[in-house]
């Protein structure tokens, strides 16, 4: 069950590789920003099965929130970057 909510490592790397400069460059925030949404998704379908699964729920907030504070970041930095990000990731622009 652990193993469906969080992602793989062949995943991460697959998301390091495509939102960071090289394949080592887990830190960049575009890169940790891609990993949030990408567990943000699995937990999100984790509730739509288990609706009652609060400790998730709340664990979910606090990556929607983390993500939140990132992408604001990435926004004040770079608008043109942000809005490529979003896009690419498929998330809505509520920040």
């Amino acid at each position: 069950m652990a193993e469906k909510l969080s992602i793989s490592k062949e995943r991460t790397a697959e998301l390091i590789k495509e939102f960071g400069k090289d394949e080592k460059d887990s830190g960049a925030v575009e890169v940790q920003v891609a990993i949030l949404s990408e567990r943000i998704r699995n937990l999100t379908e984790h509730l739509k099965v288990h609706k009652k699964d609060n400790h998730t729920r709340r664990g979910l907030m606090k990556l929607i929130g983390k993500r939140r504070g990132l992408l604001k970041y990435i926004k004040n930095r770079d608008i043109n970057e942000y809005r490529e990000l979003i896009k690419k990731l498929g998330i809505r622009d509520n920040i």
